[in-house]
């Protein structure tokens, strides 16, 4: 059976799960980030050359000023508590979004991270931070624009491919598959332009609760699906 080549997953539910059991919303993020951690040594045992999480929005920064610097805490503890974890087993650690709106000291944090897991080969775990996809297809037009206006692009048309090069994830496969947890059913204005031919999974699972099996739940349903890119059935099938 195909497995997917890249997996995308908004994590929702961390606030949820807290409040059903009377504790602070960032102990709610604390166990998420724990599920995290299960998450992605699952993928990367099994084979999944991607994940991407979606882990701060844009609209999060709409937050409380205190739990914003708790996530933000909570990020930095992550990346510097997990990088020879990620070393040890071969994941390159990459990001995506208006990651320069972090605080000075988790960017950098960040970036060094970044830089120690460059060289590994056996999965890229791509974390979506500050990040929205009308932003990120925005962002994208600007920079062909300022190609443009620098006489850098010669053409007044530009290919769906190569304008795929200015998003944040050039470079990357688009996701096969996209899970959300916490039973919401919408987008969240992650992803937009890559996930045109994506396959959605939902689940009522709070993310602090969503586990390897879970998982294995998820590639499973993908699997039983038929992916037809516009195509038939029938054209699909031709031996």
């Amino acid at each position: 059976m195909t497995l997917p080549r890249h997996i995308a997953v908004i994590m929702d539910g961390n606030g949820r799960w807290a409040r059903e059991r009377n504790l602070p919303r960032i102990e709610g993020h604390r166990r998420g980030s724990e599920t995290v951690d299960e998450i992605v040594m699952a993928c990367r045992d099994l084979g999944v050359g991607f994940l991407t999480l979606y882990a701060f929005s844009l609209e999060n920064w709409n937050r409380p000023k205190d739990e914003v610097a708790a996530l933000m805490a909570l990020l930095k503890e992550f990346l510097i508590f997990k990088r020879e974890k990620m070393i040890k087993n071969q994941i390159r650690l990459v990001s995506i979004g208006d990651v320069e709106r972090l605080p000075k000291d988790v960017l950098q944090t960040l970036r060094d991270t970044e830089q120690m897991t460059e060289s590994q080969d056996k999965m890229v775990l791509n974390l979506a931070l500050s990040y929205g996809g009308r932003d990120e297809i925005v962002r994208a037009i600007n920079a062909v624009l300022k190609e443009k206006g620098n006489g850098l692009l010669k053409d007044n048309f530009i290919s769906i491919k190569e304008f795929s090069k200015y998003l944040d994830t050039s470079g990357m496969p688009d996701p096969d598959l996209l899970i959300r947890t916490s039973g919401e059913r919408r987008v969240s204005n992650f992803l937009l332009w890559q996930s045109a031919y994506t396959e959605y999974y939902f689940t009522e699972t709070l993310w602090p609760d969503f586990s390897r099996n879970h998982l294995l739940q998820a590639i499973r349903e993908f699997q039983g699906r038929e992916r037809r890119f516009g195509m038939t059935s029938e054209q699909l099938h031709v031996v």
